[in-house]
């Protein structure tokens, strides 16, 4: 009997519907318990059998995605009976989540368990993860020659470390495309005093937050005023900026006159 995740099927007292593959559902006379167990791509789930009849042998756990199918049986080499061995893969690989699973040749006293992870990279609504049994010393099951089968239904959202991922790249490249980096200041329309700052619009440029230069309309370039403390006037709008150019430019051209004239004293 599979106990967990809930099973595909409703199962009799000795686990049958079982015999057919890919899971149990001889002739279509299954009984669906439309139970699905909904899990996150990367997460570990429990796997627990009731073996009701002793048998030797080991299980395989297999998933197949929507639409698939799942992976056949290995094939099987006769013995003293039709069912004699079943090679295992010491390393499986996707869909086969695992395999030689509960190895065994004496009855088991209690119901057994594994943790399996499911792969961080797969996602589906409507998934079949499977368990199989291989019967060693045992005549051929028609259907199933060597096999159990049992499934579950299960419903896999994508991992939240993708989803994560995926967030910290877009801000990652927002970021780039607001001229974040080194030297530019694009985001931010009043400029910036940081060392090697760009301004973000046409009035000027600072160099390491020291200085600030203003174009007026005639072409006539005004340099050598120095930045605030804070090294930004992002609060400035390009109106304010132009009139606080003016009043500088005609700060500088009476300072300029008051030295001329104090020059022509005698």
């Amino acid at each position: 009997m599979l106990t967990s995740p809930p099973a595909m099927y409703e199962q009799s007292g000795l686990g049958d519907p079982q015999k057919a593959p890919p899971c149990g559902n001889h002739m279509g006379m299954a009984v669906s318990t439309g139970d699905v167990t909904a899990v996150q791509a990367g997460d570990t789930i429990t796997v627990t059998i009731n073996e009701t009849i002793p048998h030797p042998g080991h299980y395989r756990i297999a998933l197949a995605l929507d639409g698939e199918t799942l992976p056949d049986p290995p094939p099987v080499t006769p013995g003293d009976t039709p069912c004699g061995s079943a090679p295992i893969d010491p390393a499986p690989a996707f869909p086969v989540l695992a395999d030689g699973v509960w190895v065994h040749t004496e009855p088991f006293s209690e119901p057994q368990s594994i943790d399996v992870t499911i792969p961080d990279d797969v996602s589906c609504t409507n998934c079949t993860l499977q368990i199989i049994q291989f019967m060693s010393d045992h005549g051929l099951n028609d259907p199933g020659g060597c096999y159990y089968h049992h499934c579950a239904t299960l419903s896999i959202e994508p991992s939240a470390g993708t989803g994560a991922e995926t967030g910290a790249m877009e801000e990652e490249s927002g970021a780039d495309t607001s001229g974040g980096g080194p030297g530019t200041t694009g985001a931010d329309v009043g400029g910036s005093g940081d060392a090697g700052g760009t301004r973000g619009d046409d009035n000027g440029t600072t160099d390491g937050g020291q200085a600030t230069s203003l174009t007026e309309p005639n072409g006539e370039d005004v340099s050598g005023a120095p930045a605030d403390d804070e090294g930004s006037c992002s609060c400035s709008t390009p109106t304010s900026r132009r009139q606080g150019g003016f009043g500088m430019l005609l700060g500088l051209l009476g300072l300029a006159g008051l030295r001329h004239g104090r020059r022509r004293r005698p």
